[in-house]
């Protein structure tokens, strides 16, 4: 069945603008995109199936960013178009914690992190350094390594604090794995930058490790 025949309340544009993006399923905001389905599939239809086809949207998403081709019905254009979205994502919220916001809640670091790594095959090591008062100064992606190891060195990271007269700092990494849970080498790394930063009398506020949707704070978990 066409969505135009659809009742008006069900229809994913109509359920968008009267209950806002987040009440739509990641196929309803995807049909969004692609705008019409293909013979046979409307496109939601043409949604659900390109999504249970690679599995999840990450991984539907890494795979439109090197082909930008994700089969019948969503050519180079549309892929073209859902990787502007998501960039236009990533620097909406960046600038918005560039023009001052505090980063003192999780969830405001969370949604951030998660669109930075999103769809990233290796390892990367980044510093969000804050001012007195909790605002970002600016993020630096310190090191970039294989798919399983980023090497980081505390004197380096010691370094980058000072010469941006940071107040503290958050730390973050991805695991390309899915698996956020810490490994012993990241609680190990995780006490000697906090040790280092101590130093130079920089407080070590969090430590995130990102995989896809699910994330890691060692704050929350109590282990700083």
């Amino acid at each position: 069945m066409s969505i135009i025949d659809w009742p008006k309340e069900q229809r994913p544009r109509e359920r968008l603008l009267q209950h806002g993006a987040a009440a739509l399923s990641d196929a309803e905001l995807l049909a969004i995109f692609l705008r019409v389905g293909i013979p046979g599939k409307n496109a939601v239809e043409l949604a659900r199936d390109t999504l249970q086809r690679f599995g999840s949207l990450t991984t539907m998403l890494r795979v439109a960013e090197k082909d930008l081709a994700l089969g019948s019905g969503v050519g180079p254009a549309k892929c073209s178009q859902l990787l502007a979205a998501l960039e236009l994502s990533r620097r909406a919220i960046h600038e918005e914690l560039q023009e001052g916001s505090k980063l003192n809640s999780t969830k405001k670091v969370a949604e951030y992190l998660k669109l930075l790594f999103k769809n990233r095959e290796r390892e990367s090591f980044v510093i969000l350094f804050l001012d007195v008062r909790n605002k970002l100064i600016c993020m630096e992606e310190l090191f970039s390594g294989t798919l399983n190891h980023a090497a980081v060195y505390p004197r380096e990271v010691v370094k980058a604090t000072l010469r941006h007269n940071a107040a503290s700092v958050i730390l973050a990494h991805n695991h390309p794995s899915g698996d956020p849970e810490p490994s012993e080498a990241d609680i190990t790394l995780t006490e000697a930058l906090a040790d280092a930063l101590e130093l130079i009398d920089v407080q070590l506020l969090d430590h995130f490790v990102v995989a896809g949707t699910r994330l890691y704070s060692f704050a929350d978990h109590g282990k700083l």
